[in-house]
């Protein structure tokens, strides 16, 4: 009779230590998920920002699955421009382990966490600076062909009509073509530069192509980067 017994003890404790490993390294709101919104979505999304307040667990846990949707659909945050296509230092979009954390997050039902200690400090925001164009920057609406070397720090859409979505390369005069940037249904909240994570240098004879007409994108000019363009196109 006592076998029974033992084998119960014995699978009742397997199950609990099961139960607590899962707990222990289940995603939550204090270890993790505050973390990301903090850094990619509280400039915006608090009090006294442009939009509701995502900073605590009870702002967010109610709105959840529309913060899933929101992200993978890549409305948020609204970087504007399609990932993969260009290579940016001051990217603000979710990188794809950020987007699993939320959504493995979402669909484990929003734990919030037991621990408090692990929930991290409030940033602190600083009142945004206003871009200012360079003199020696370029301004193009259509196609242009660079008469001289420029070595390219990034782009800004000075002036780009709203739903717009364009492809922005340039071919180089071997015919080589080097993605620069993929507008994506422009929005006027996705005024901002886009700074490459290396210079780029594009010889005399490049030509810029997917600039609507009616637009207006700035090149940005940067110090000259020997090794930017070919480790850019390889």
């Amino acid at each position: 009779m006592r076998r029974p017994i033992v084998f119960a003890f014995l699978v009742f404790g397997m199950c609990v230590d099961l139960h607590a490993h899962n707990v222990g390294n289940a995603i939550t709101w204090n270890r993790e998920i505050s973390r990301i919104l903090y850094q990619r979505c509280a400039s915006c999304h608090r009090e006294g920002g442009t939009a509701f307040s995502l900073m605590t667990y009870r702002d967010v846990q109610p709105r959840a699955a529309d913060i899933k949707e929101a992200v993978l659909s890549r409305r948020m945050p609204p970087w504007g421009a399609v990932k993969g296509f260009g290579d940016f230092r001051n990217d603000q979009g979710l990188t794809q382990a950020e987007l699993e954390l939320i959504t493995d997050w979402v669909d484990s039902d929003t734990p919030k966490g037991n621990n408090p200690n692990t929930l991290p400090k409030e940033p602190k925001f600083d009142k945004p600076s206003t871009f200012k164009i360079p003199k020696n920057s370029i301004t193009v609406s259509g196609d242009l062909t660079l008469t001289n070397d420029v070595t390219l720090d990034g782009l800004f859409p000075e002036e780009v009509p709203s739903g717009v979505s364009t492809k922005i390369v340039a071919s180089f005069p071997d015919g080589q073509t080097q993605p620069l940037l993929w507008l994506y249904e422009y929005k006027g909240s996705y005024r901002h530069p886009f700074l490459f994570r290396q210079p780029l240098d594009l010889p005399a004879g490049t030509i810029i192509h997917g600039v609507p007409r009616e637009a207006r994108i700035v090149m940005l000019p940067g110090k000259k980067n020997k090794a930017s363009r070919s480790a850019a196109r390889n």
